[in-house]
């Protein structure tokens, strides 16, 4: 039987190392297949409990969490923020885009590039002016109007998710677009996820493309990793 190579990426510090494992074409598709099941029914529970949040709770639970997010040091002192615009049940971000520019920091939020699996970050200083429903209906900015950053400017990046635990551990929703940005065009950056209590769990089914966070804040605590 053919062994096919599969990667497995590991991080020491700051440097990023991708271990070729061999492996037939069953164990690889093994170890493929099951992860991502397990990961695809957390996903739907976590976001099914998420959902049931009525908008006064999530709205209740926003705010803490955003308050709680200016106790953070090098979120407070950033001049530059890459956050998402919240959709659906998410977290809720604008209020935290408007604290933002209200300090006058330098404030970007991503436009999705299906085509290319890409996040680009566009600066953004009005939110009722500046965006507009785009990729899978969710507040995008106007790309015509408004100008990308460099990657490499940003200091924090607020990331969404379905499903965190405390280890730094995070599930997107599939689509692998934040995990990309945060390896190949931030890595600099302080990484943050916001999630309510109900989106955490012990330990996160990982595979080796996802990255790690620094903190997570919920709407009852802020936990700092080890990967900072």
């Amino acid at each position: 039987m053919v062994a096919k190579m599969f990667c497995w990426q590991l991080w020491w510090g700051s440097i990023t190392f991708w271990v070729p494992i061999f492996l037939n074409a069953d164990l690889l598709q093994f170890v493929t297949a099951m992860p991502q099941t397990e990961r695809t029914l957390l996903r739907k529970k976590i976001l099914a409990t998420r959902d049931r949040l009525t908008p006064q709770e999530r709205h209740q639970k926003s705010c803490a969490i955003t308050n709680a997010l200016w106790r953070i040091d090098r979120f407070a002192q950033a001049k530059t923020v890459f956050v998402y615009v919240n959709y659906k049940s998410e977290v809720e971000t604008l209020p935290l885009i408007r604290q933002c520019l209200e300090k006058k920091m330098r404030v970007a939020v991503p436009l999705t590039m299906p085509e290319t699996g890409r996040l680009i970050p566009y600066e953004i200083h009005d939110p009722a002016a500046d965006l507009q429903p785009g990729y899978c209906s969710i507040p995008e900015p106007i790309a015509e109007r408004l100008e990308p950053i460099a990657p490499a400017s940003i200091e924090v990046v607020i990331l969404p998710g379905s499903v965190f635990d405390t280890s730094g551990g995070r599930l997107g929703y599939g689509g692998g677009y934040y995990d990309r940005f945060l390896d190949q065009e931030a890595p600099q950056a302080l990484r943050i996820g916001v999630a309510f209590e109900c989106q955490v769990v012990a330990a996160v089914p990982l595979l080796p493309h996802d990255q790690p966070l620094h903190c997570l804040v919920t709407e009852e605590r802020i936990v700092t990793t080890d990967k900072i």
